[in-house]
């Protein structure tokens, strides 16, 4: 990974505290006034790693989302549900995620990314238990709603889909078609 451009902004005002955050291409760091160059070099790389790492935790790469799903499988659904590949996608502009169970492959929108952790875990669950379970029928529920945000996150996607204007799926709250 490049290292991206950095800019550092130095306050008479700060005391203690250092802060960053991306900017489009840039990360800005807020240092005090008083850190020396040396300090100042030190805060910077500190700062880049903590950001970097807060970056993959809210994005998670295609492996680490295989892991993840097998994670929530074994938790939350008897380790029923064993898919053979999860990935991100850029084409899914209505749903937040899709199955296909006669490949067992799971598909999310890269659109999730960046939004909390248990949201994502709720869409993987979600396209996880249709693995074993192909419509939206009371079966399928009962092994969804055994993860405890379900109903908070299907609040989140669904305050997010209206704050963004978007139509909600035909079927239910969140991407659930099978394909």
């Amino acid at each position: 990974m490049t290292r991206p451009e950095v800019e550092v902004r130095r306050s008479k005002r700060r005391r203690r505290t250092v802060s960053a955050y991306r900017d489009g291409d840039r990360v800005v760091v807020m240092i005090p006034a008083s850190l020396s160059r040396k300090e100042e070099a030190e805060w910077v790389e500190t700062m880049l790693a903590r950001l970097e790492k807060s970056e993959r935790r809210r994005k998670p790469s295609d492996e680490d989302l295989m892991k993840r799903a097998r994670a929530l499988s074994d938790r939350y659904l008897g380790g029923l549900a064993l898919p053979e590949s999860v990935r991100w996608v850029e084409n899914q502009a209505s749903r937040w995620g899709s199955c296909t169970p006669g490949d067992r492959t799971i598909r999310l929108s890269a659109r999730l990314q960046g939004m909390p952790s248990w949201v994502i875990d709720y869409v993987l669950i979600h396209e996880l238990a249709h693995l074993f379970e192909a419509s939206h029928n009371d079966r399928f529920w009962s092994w969804v709603d055994r993860y405890p945000n379900a109903e908070r996150a299907k609040g989140y996607l669904i305050g997010w889909s209206a704050a963004a204007r978007l139509d909600p799926p035909p079927s239910e709250v969140v991407g659930d078609e099978v394909d």
